[in-house]
Order: C-alpha cells, then structure tokens, then sequence
C-alpha cells in the first residue's frame, strides 16, 4: 500500500493506494492552519490499523509550516515502518486535480504578494516549464495554459486578462496520477523562494 499526504495549503489532505493504485481510502479537510494538531488523526482515520508500504509527500511549494508538517510526519511514518519515502511537487498534485485534459497552470500565493506558479501538459502530465516564484504581473507574461487552478489563480487571471480560474485545493487522491519526475522528489521542503526571516548580521 501507498500512503501520500499534503500540508502545503489550507487543505489537510490523505490518501491510501493499495497495491494495484487503486484508492482505497481518501481524507481532504480545509482546516487553514493547525495542520500539526490534525494530519495524524486523519492519518491514523485513514489506515483504520494497515501499513503501507510507501509514503509519498507533497513537498511543497506552500506554505513554510505546513509542508514542513507533512514531511516531518513522513520521515517519522517511514522509519517506523520501514517504509520507502518519496517526495511530490505539490504544484503537480494541485493541477492533477484539475477537470479537463488540456494544459493547466497552477498558481499558489506565497509570500509579499508574490504567486508559485507553474505549467503543466497533460496525457502524459509532465511540467511544461519551470517553477517560479514571482508577481502576478510577471507570471502572467510566461503562463500561457487557458486554465488556472489554485488560490491564486483569481490574481494570475485578472492580471493576464484572459483565461478561466479556478480557487482549487490539492488532494492527495490524485498523487498516483503523477509520473515519476515529479513524485520520485527527495523528501525535503522545496521553498522556490527565500524565507522571510534572516539570520542576524554580526
């Protein structure tokens, strides 16, 4: 079995895969912030006593707290199964989840009003560009995808002037959709921007 979660976003999101990818359990709660306090309970919910055999986490960009939750519950998860331990741009997982089959573009809000943006084909999915990190303004120059999906795809729209949006969440049920580049990641946080806090000048 495969578990994968999330915490990049509001969502607090779990899924169980067994053997043959097919879904066996699903669990996607809009909780905001409080994901340490809530990710184990939807785990352990989810499981109801089975043991996966491989944990794949989203691992951002998003939310500095919230992802680092998910990977710091993965990395703890696997050791004490034994379990195999991979990692998922969580972009990736948010535009998996999007209708349609054409190109779609995801749009996340970071920080001092900035987007993580990204482009996506798909059948196959695979990334049409890089991830980025930039105003809207700038972002809307280089996404060029009809759809845009993610909580700020509204500003992303608005500033291109064309397009659909879509104020979508990530779930963790679609993390088999991905193909292996982008959910074969090393478990750790992918930031696309520096943290806002500094270390203090000598």
């Amino acid at each position: 079995m495969i578990l994968a979660l999330d915490t990049s976003t509001a969502a607090c999101t779990a899924a169980l895969f067994g053997s043959d990818g097919a879904l066996l359990a699903r669990a996607d709660e809009v909780i905001g912030r409080g994901h340490a306090e809530r990710l184990v309970p939807v785990v352990a919910g989810l499981l109801d006593g089975r043991q996966p055999l491989e944990v794949l986490v989203g691992c951002g960009p998003g939310s500095f707290t919230g992802l680092r939750v998910a990977i710091a519950a993965a990395h703890g998860l696997a050791i004490g199964w034994g379990a195999a331990l991979l990692g998922m741009n969580s972009l990736a997982l948010l535009a998996a989840g999007a209708p349609g089959s054409g190109p779609v573009a995801t749009a996340v809000t970071g920080g001092h009003g900035e987007l993580f943006v990204q482009q996506f084909t798909r059948a196959p999915m695979q990334a049409d560009g890089d991830l980025l990190n930039l105003p809207p303004s700038e972002a809307a120059a280089i996404i060029t995808a009809p759809l845009v999906v993610g909580n700020g795809a509204p500003a992303l729209v608005a500033a291109r002037g064309w397009g659909e949006a879509l104020d979508l969440l990530p779930s963790a049920a679609h993390a088999l959709r991905l193909p292996a580049t982008l959910s074969s990641l090393p478990p750790k946080p992918i930031y696309a921007r520096a943290p806002d806090a500094r270390p203090r000048a000598a």
